[in-house]
This record gives structure tokens, C-alpha cells and sequence, in this order.
């Protein structure tokens, strides 16, 4: 074989190998970017159910406020009308002297 001929065969040598190599370094990578995905993935179902919980609290909260709105405007209600049963009683009573 002629010099020329084995300068080719080894540099053909060295691209298979660095070749090689760089397809291992790609598939490492890649490796590592699946599992990050997958850890991405797994995070995200885990905040889409922690939203999904926090949304339930906060109806929860909205009902409660509405009803203690309620209760509080039962007890000023409540007050009034005691207070006009009062001024009835009053009228009653003067009507009697």
C-alpha cells in the first residue's frame, strides 16, 4: 500500500473515532435530557394538581365570605328591626296614656 493510501486509511481512522465519540457525548446528552424532561413533566402534573386544590380552597373561601356577609347583615337586620319594635312600643305606649 502507497503512503498516500495509508495517510487516508488513518485519518478515515481518526473521524470514525471522533465520530464515535462525539455520538456517545450526543447520546449521554440526551439521556440526561429525557430524565430532566421527565422531572419537568412530573413538577408540572404536580403544580397543575396544587392550582387545581388552591382553586377549590379559594371557592370555598368565596362561599364562606358570603355567608359570613350574610350573618353579618342578619345581625344589622336583627338590630333594626328590634330597634323600629321598640319605637312601636313607644307609639303604643304614649296612644295609651
Amino acid at each position: 500500500m502507497t503512503a498516500e493510501g495509508e495517510t487516508l486509511i488513518r485519518t478515515l481512522e481518526a473521524r470514525v473515532t471522533q465520530l464515535a465519540l462525539e455520538y456517545n457525548a450526543l447520546k449521554s446528552r440526551y439521556a440526561t435530557m429525557v430524565q430532566t424532561m421527565e422531572e419537568k413533566e412530573n413538577t408540572i402534573g404536580e403544580l397543575k394538581s396544587q392550582v387545581s386544590q388552591l382553586q377549590k380552597d379559594y371557592a370555598n373561601l368565596k362561599t364562606a365570605k358570603m355567608i359570613d356577609i350574610s350573618s353579618g347583615e342578619m345581625k344589622d337586620a336583627k338590630s333594626r328591626l328590634s330597634k323600629l319594635v321598640r319605637e312601636v312600643d313607644k307609639c303604643i305606649a304614649l296612644l295609651n296614656v
